[in-house]
């Protein structure tokens, strides 16, 4: 909890400190008094796009846009950092006109394409729209470390305002950092939205539950795409490739900096190295490691060339990135929060972890078949279907569907959700105790 939380609680309800620190508040109180702080502090516009747009437009500032879900424990710290009057980016964030959105209700999805299993995601535009670049990544369900910092923060921040300087000499090179026109032009407006949301959070009522999350757009595609018995696309199920999903880990304290190559992947093969700074790819500057994914997100899954112009040693070269069909599945999804809806469809509610090798051995396992443990069974509604038809903690898928190939849980999710509809049996194959037992999950919506 931050300082200045810490401390309107024990203003407003007149609590030692002592006693505030034992008693969590609910996310309700935990979105009403993060507005009260906002408002109170006067620095941030507060769930007002149309006003933060409309001040850009008068004082000729950037925008910045944080999209912040309310109340994302895993990302708290790096919010507070930013908003606690961090002595390094506070002074950046005084040259834009700041917005702070802790609900998607009627989101423009035109502009505020994004990440959507992110809970905090940056975006720095032009009054006109034009979007200087994005910041917020992360590769881990609780952990940022490696992916964002405040220093990056910083460093993005000083590259939208040398963008904005140029502006519009530079507008060409900034177009293709907006995405093609949206399925839907704002999340309440989808299918499995919109009966249960509107565009505007319910202060009056019950904010929470008004509130439409960033993750809940991701799952309102994927579940149009099932309702309507089509596979899910392969850039949907993988959505936002890391870097490292390429072979690169880049600096988090910088923009895009080269930190390591992963021997034999495809940074690697296009000629990467440590050190190199990477400057535009496909043409368009790079403020964030964002950036960078989201011209991986825009790269067709069948293959793709992309052209990197990186700085090394002081001199500025070429390098041409080729992915091949299915480049995308070298990417991890079991952080996402969005991993959870597909498995409901998938498996019925299972989660999934590869058997270690040892055990393996032990069952007498083939290296390179299938060999996936249920790590857990879900217990409610749909996610309990498995648990239905006879699925434990503890057994071992080595088949499913007839395939024996299906390494991962991403590989076999992406097989259920691609290759089979909604109302399919799929036959399973697994071991219990080192009995072989034959069973069937239901693919669902």
């Amino acid at each position: 909890m931050s300082r200045s939380l810490l401390w309107s609680l024990v203003c407003c309800l007149g609590l030692p400190i002592a006693a505030v620190a034992q008693q969590k508040p609910t996310r309700e109180q935990l979105v009403r008094q993060d507005k009260q702080r906002i408002l109170a502090e006067g620095f941030w516009i507060y769930n007002d796009l149309d006003r933060a747009f409309a001040e850009a437009r008068k004082s000729g500032k950037p925008l910045l846009v944080v999209l912040r879900c309310l109340p994302c424990e895993e990302c708290v710290k790096l919010d507070d950092e930013l908003i606690d009057q961090d002595p390094v980016v506070k002074p950046l964030l005084e040259k834009f006109v700041c917005a702070r959105i802790v609900g998607t209700n009627g989101l423009d999805l035109a502009t505020f394409q994004f990440d959507t299993d992110q809970s905090f995601a940056v975006f720095l535009l032009n009054a006109d729209g034009t979007i200087y670049g994005r910041f917020g990544t992360r590769s881990h369900r609780t952990e940022w470390v490696g992916d964002v910092s405040v220093a990056g923060m910083a460093r993005a921040l000083e590259g939208a305002l040398e963008l904005h300087a140029d502006y519009p000499a530079n507008k060409a090179s900034l177009a293709g950092k907006r995405g093609p026109k949206p399925v839907v032009a704002s999340p309440e407006k989808f299918a499995s939205l919109k009966d249960k949301f509107t565009d505007t959070l319910n202060y009056e009522g019950d904010v929470v539950r008004s509130c439409i999350h960033c993750h809940q757009i991701g799952d309102a595609l994927r579940d149009d795409f099932r309702r309507r018995k089509q596979p899910i696309p392969e850039e949907v199920f993988y959505p936002y490739p890391h870097p490292k999903s390429v072979g690169l880990t880049l600096d988090p304290k910088e923009r895009a900096t080269v930190t390591a190559v992963a021997e034999d992947s495809y940074a690697a093969a296009a000629g990467f190295k440590a050190g190199d700074r990477i400057e535009t790819l496909e043409g368009q500057p790079l403020l964030s490691v964002a950036d960078v994914q989201w011209v991986l997100h825009q790269a067709s899954p069948d293959g793709a060339t992309l052209t990197a112009t990186v700085v090394r040693k002081g001199s500025q070269d070429r390098l041409t990135l080729k992915l091949p069909r299915g480049w995308r599945r070298q990417g991890d999804i079991q952080w996402r929060s969005s991993t959870w809806g597909m498995r409901r469809m998938a498996t019925g509610g299972l989660k999934l972890e590869v058997l270690p090798d040892a055990e393996r051995r032990e069952l007498r396992i083939p290296s390179g078949e299938m060999a996936l443990r249920v790590q857990h069974v879900g217990q409610y509604g749909p996610h309990a279907a498995a648990k239905q038809r006879g699925f434990q903690q503890g057994d071992i898928i080595v088949s499913y569907d007839g395939r024996r190939d299906l390494l991962s849980e991403a590989d076999l999710l992406f097989h259920g959700l691609t290759d089979r509809n909604v109302g399919d049996e799929v036959a399973v194959s697994i071991l219990r105790k080192g009995r072989p037992q034959q069973l069937k999950l239901p693919m669902q919506e």
